[in-house]
Parts: structure tokens; sequence; C-alpha cells
């Protein structure tokens, strides 16, 4: 009796996680495996024909110029978009945790971006920059006299993209800012303050460290979603023009499956996205750690 208590009490846990394992397994782990066979065989738009091709997809995409530009425009747009990012919404979690009447509706409002898709974030900064009706340009026009070009010209349509994929994840990180900031003893700001150090020393030399764990996290996170969900945001803002100015990996990926009907190359991008990030993620747990400080 008692090893049969034993035998039920240890397969409870496999129990719990088998519809989850269930899921996983249907929408993330069979997929992948079928978008790596995929990316060795050469296909027929529609799937009328399927020709063994094994690492030519891989080799073809290597010494293509375009895809290899795809791939510098995508590391200079994760590096900007996560560190800009996270700057911006450091600096703004640090002025929501102040202790104001009324501040509980500014961190709400600050959250709003990240509760909206992709979609309607590239939507909403279309109209903003739009040349004519844009608020974005009619400002710049009265205070500067300028009018830019943001979706027309290829640098500026870059940067327009940055800037609402900044936009679009800046809620998320401020919850977690502000998250690490109110756990931040208020003590140690007290110490420091009767040592002498000013409010830039104690940022730079209490709060930054501090809150290293969080924005090790947010790090991992950012690059998830910068890479995998700038998509609609690129879709409709720019359709990765002009001039592919804006044709980061993500969308080249979809175009190649979509738009040119070519599902081994676009599955064989995939794989080496997923290789990109894996090797990026393992890179920043092995070294990115060093520079942890837990209280």
């Amino acid at each position: 009796m008692k090893e049969q208590d034993y035998d039920s009490h240890f397969s409870v846990p496999y129990l719990l996680i088998l519809p989850s394992m269930i899921i996983l397994t249907l929408f993330l782990y069979w997929p992948t495996i079928q978008s790596v066979i995929l990316s060795l065989y050469r296909t027929a738009p529609f799937g009328a024909r399927r020709i063994y091709s094994g690492f030519d997809n891989y080799i073809n995409l290597f010494t293509d110029p375009v895809y290899r530009a795809s791939l510098l425009r995508s590391a200079v747009f994760v590096l900007i978009t996560i560190f800009g990012g996270l700057a911006v919404s450091l600096i703004l979690s640090v002025l929501v945790n102040q202790k104001l009447k009324g501040i509980k509706i500014y961190r709400t409002i600050f959250f709003i971006p990240y509760a909206i898709s992709p979609t309607v974030a590239g939507s909403l900064w279309v109209f903003l920059l739009n040349p004519v009706a844009g608020h974005v340009n009619y400002f710049l026009d009265l205070l500067f006299n300028v009018q830019v070009p943001w979706l027309t010209n290829g640098f500026f349509a870059f940067i327009a993209i940055i800037i609402a994929t900044i936009w679009k994840n800046m809620g998320f990180n401020i919850i977690f800012f502000l998250a690490g900031l109110q756990s931040i003893p208020d003590s140690v700001y007290e110490s420091a303050r009767i040592d002498g150090a000013n409010s830039f020393q104690i940022f730079r030399k209490i709060t930054i460290p501090l809150l290293s764990p969080t924005t090790f996290y947010l790090i991992i996170m950012n690059i998830i979603f910068t890479v995998f969900q700038s998509f609609g945001i690129v879709d409709i803002m720019t359709q990765g023009g002009p001039a592919d100015a804006t044709n980061i990996v993500i969308y080249k990926l979809y175009r190649d499956m979509f738009v040119n009907f070519r599902p081994g190359l676009a599955a064989a991008q995939s794989v080496i996205l997923l290789i990109l990030v894996l090797i990026v993620t393992f890179f920043h747990f092995r070294f990115g750690s060093r520079g942890v400080h837990y209280q």
C-alpha cells in the first residue's frame, strides 16, 4: 500500500505538467522540427513539389548580399532599441517612482503602449508621422521650421521603427524597473545622503547596481520582443522599405515565405534566427550575469 502511495505521489508532478507539455509540443517543438526539416528542401510554390537540397538554402543565404545586409541592419536595430529603450524606461521609472499626488495615473498611462498590439502601435505612429496631418511634423515645423520625411527616407524610416518599437516595449520595462526601485530599502539611500553623496552619485553607484538583476532579465525579454514582435510595426509602417532600409530579418523571412513563395529559404532563415537568439542569450547568461548584484 505504501509503495502504491509513493508511485501515485511520484506521478502527480508529471500529470500536472502534461497539459503544458502537450501544448508546447504541438505549437512549439513540432513546428520547430518541421522548420528544420523544411529548410533542407527546395519547395515549389504552394508545395506542389519538394526536392532535397541539403544545406543549399543556408549557403544561398550567406552568399546573398541582401540577406547579409538584413542581418547587419537587424543587429543595429536590436542594439539601439534594447539599450535605448532600457535607458529611457529607467529614467521614466525613476520619475514615476516619486511619491506625488495622482502618480498612479501616470504609471497607468506609461503602461498603455505595452497593452496594445504591435499592429495598432504601428498604425498610431503612421498617423503621428504623417507628413501632412501628423502631429510630430506639425510640432517640428512649429518649433524649428523642419519637415522630416519620416516614412519616405531610408534613414528616417529606420529611426521611425526604432522609436515605435521602443515606445511599444516601454510599458513592460517600466513595470519591472518600478518594481525593482520599490524593492530598494530607503535606508540605503539615507546612508548615502548622510555620507554626502549627491543624486547623480546615488543613481550611478546605488540604484543602477541594485537594479542589475532586473536589467539582466529585461535585456533577455527585450531581445525576444525586438526580434520577433517588431514584425507588426515594420509591416504597418514601412513594409521593409523604402529601398529595403527597414527590411530586418523577421520581415525578410515573411516576404520570402508569403510574397516570394520560397518556403525552404524562409525556413532556413527561421532556423538561423533561432540559433542567433540562442547564442546571444547564452553569452548574455554566461558573461552578463557577472555584473549582476543581488541585495
